[in-house]
């Protein structure tokens, strides 16, 4: 089992609460001036004042300075969300990836970039040309990645087991770590090859796993991020 887990991100339960109970707030509700800024838990805390309305954003680290204009992509609200290292409940706060342009030289934009595409993207490359080759896990409601594929409807909201390789990696976003996990079985052409899983665990892309969570389909969590076949809250192991 991983461990190494991010000291801040929220649990995966409680952004699909988020989610279900409160839309994501448009694009001009997380745009303005920096009132105020502060990091801690790997997240950088930014109150982002417009039209003298103030709101509260938590992005991944990023260097930021108040006076700055900033403009982010729409995230998820959260209530009464409690930052432990803040020692700090904000009544409101926006969970988002980070600052759109201006500051991806040097912040959120490329710590994503670096682990693969922002929130496991289905239009992440996650071709390769190796021979991947993984045997299904020994367990009852074990399944090849094919497998999942063709059986979501009736696996819809149970609990699944499935072995494979880590091909990608997209870490702390959106309070947790995104993988693209490959067994050999299915084809990029029909696109039952690749299975993204979220878990708060994070390994390293080569290492074979096995992850252990709900499959949900047709899953959509806003701005674009749609899945036939998604594996959630996750325990992986080596």
């Amino acid at each position: 089992t991983y461990a190494g887990k991010p000291a801040e991100a929220p649990k995966a339960d409680v952004y699909m609460k988020a989610k279900q109970e409160v839309p994501p707030p448009d694009t001009s509700s997380l745009s303005g001036k920096i009132a105020e800024t502060m990091n801690s838990g790997g997240y950088t805390y930014l109150c982002i004042e417009k039209d003298s309305k103030k709101t509260w954003v938590a992005i991944p680290e990023t260097k930021v300075s108040v006076g700055e204009n900033i403009s982010l992509p729409p995230g998820y609200e959260m209530v009464n969300f409690t930052s432990k290292t803040l020692n700090r409940t904000f009544e409101k706060i926006v969970f988002t990836t980070g600052p759109t342009s201006a500051h991806s030289a040097h912040g959120a934009s490329d710590k994503m970039s670096a682990h693969g595409g922002s929130m496991g993207s289905k239009s992440a490359d996650t071709s390769t040309t190796e021979n991947i080759k993984v045997e299904k896990a020994a367990s009852p409601n074990a399944y090849t990645v094919a497998e999942i594929f063709g059986k979501k409807s009736e696996l819809d909201k149970k609990g699944v087991v499935v072995s494979g390789k880590v091909v990608k990696v997209s870490a702390g976003i959106m309070g947790k770590n995104w993988l693209h996990i490959q067994d050999g079985s299915g084809n990029a052409k029909d696109g039952n090859n690749d299975l993204v899983v979220t878990t708060q665990d994070i390994p390293k892309v080569g290492d074979t796993v096995t992850a252990n969570g709900t499959l949900y389909k047709d899953k959509d969590f806003g701005s674009g991020y749609k899945y036939d076949v998604i594996i959630e809250e996750a325990t992986i192991k080596k």
